[in-house]
């Protein structure tokens, strides 16, 4: 089989040290009925067929990410063993889940599926996906442990990361140094920032709280260190209205309600102007926030830093907001040849070096990282250099399982919040009404569900 140069030792382990996740025969249990056995089936039949002296083996991948096809044609050109054909799909919650799921089911689904870390359980319910435990045994220790648990979810390897997408303060320093206010470090001096924003002008906030942005809530709640879902005596534990989360929404909810804060989108045409004319002093966003800003507002060079995020009590932990990683299909015929493209993808220094020439990549393989890092064309921030920011913030992660039912809640969170900017529903409410959805839907899957997180 062919393999990019990789390093690392053999141990199919968390890098970290933690104990073994729960185990394959766990999260089998956590389903009921003969149907929802294949959750994790990875039992597979083929292997890929030899390529002739003049035709390499084909494999096909579906994708949303943007520069797949730069990264492909890289691999294709500098190899003839394989071939990598790329169908771009729309991006996963605007239908290419749904296009993925669709073609496991009818048995047609391409070699490759594009997952991010959120989705991964979903697809994985399917039985579509092979399981890459022993294939991968050697790179465990190459990534951060974040990105290594996230393809993970019971123990065994279902995908391979890509990308990492810890959370982080983003902020207009030049505002916050002219008016001599304190870059916050924890959620109590952040409200006291916020207030302090808004005597500068009456017009200005410090940041936007997205009210339809269900994995950006998401993402919040997880830096308060309490999962929304745990694998534990083989059944799902939902804790959706976990202490932690309901601390972030009271929070939020003072916030909103206290007029310290927007609650509307961000990315809109009035966001970005709100961002350069000063009238929002800072983004809590994620590691591809860099690009972002970068590309947004351009003209604002030499105008904004990026800091980690603020703590609860003073205890460094965030969340992370996205993140990518690829599959096997469980039907694939050539898996040899696309874990061959599927290895160069994630850890060859050649893609983080591509990258960086359209956008601010933060690999998941450590050792890639140091390349993005060496290729960022810097000058658009000031303060601490970005990478050493985010390298800071991705050690901060705390672990978290996403449910099977993840990517359908971000909608469900989105429409539970939809009162509160009306005052006819506030954010712990909606949280609570989130948990009775979650439960509710993971219940009529056939799924084991407690109530609550296990300990």
């Amino acid at each position: 089989m062919l393999r990019t140069s990789v390093s690392g030792p053999g141990a199919s382990r968390d890098p970290d040290g933690r104990a073994a996740r729960p185990s394959r025969r766990a999260l089998l249990r956590a389903t009921a009925g003969a149907s929802a056995a294949a959750l994790l089936t990875g039992a597979l039949t083929g292997c890929a067929r030899p390529a002739s002296a003049s035709r390499p083996v084909t494999v096909r991948i579906w994708s949303w990410l943007t520069g797949m096809d730069r990264y492909v044609a890289a691999f294709n050109e500098s190899q003839s063993d394989v071939r990598v054909e790329l169908s771009v799909i729309a991006a996963g919650l605007s239908g290419g889940y749904a296009q993925q799921t669709n073609a496991i089911r009818a048995h047609n689904a391409p070699d490759i599926l594009h997952v991010e870390y959120q989705g991964l359980p979903q697809i994985l319910l399917t039985g579509g996906l092979r399981d890459l435990t022993d294939d991968l045994a050697d790179l465990a220790d190459g990534y951060s442990p974040a990105a290594w648990r996230a393809v993970r979810p019971d123990g065994r390897t279902w995908g391979i990361p890509m990308d990492l997408a810890p959370m982080a303060l983003y902020y207009r320093k030049d505002l916050f140094d002219r008016h001599g206010i304190a870059v916050p470090a924890t959620w109590e001096e952040f409200r006291g920032a916020a207030e302090a924003v808004r005597e500068v002008d009456r017009a200005a906030r410090i940041t936007t709280f997205p009210l339809n942005d269900g994995s950006f809530f998401a993402g919040m709640s997880w830096q308060a260190g309490d999962p929304w879902w745990r694998i534990h005596d083989g059944a799902w534990h939902v804790g959706v209205s976990g202490e932690g989360t309901l601390r972030t929404a009271q929070y939020w909810q003072e916030m909103i309600a206290g007029d310290l804060v927007r609650s509307g989108g961000t990315g809109t045409q009035d966001w970005i102007a709100g961002m350069h004319e000063g009238r929002l002093w800072g983004l809590l966003g994620a590691s591809w926030s860099v690009g972002t800003l970068n590309k947004s507002i351009p003209e604002d060079t030499g105008r904004w830093a990026v800091t980690t995020m603020p703590t609860w009590d003073g205890v460094p932990a965030n969340g992370m907001q996205g993140g990518t990683a690829f599959g096997i299909s469980a039907e694939s015929e050539v898996p040899e040849a696309a874990l061959t493209f599927l290895r160069w993808l994630s850890t060859d220094p050649a893609v983080p070096r591509i990258g960086s020439t359209f956008t601010s990549p933060f690999p998941a393989y450590l050792s890639n990282r140091e390349v993005a890092r060496e290729s960022y064309r810097g000058g658009y921030f000031l303060g601490d250099p970005v990478y050493d920011v985010l390298d800071e913030a991705a050690t901060r992660v705390p672990e978290w399982t996403w449910g099977p039912n993840a990517l359908g809640l971000f909608s469900t969170v989105v429409d539970a919040f939809g009162g509160v900017p009306t005052g006819d529903t506030t954010l712990p409410d909606a949280v609570r009404r989130v948990q009775s959805a979650a439960v509710a839907t993971m219940r009529e899957r056939g799924l084991a569900v407690v109530e609550g997180n296990a300990a």
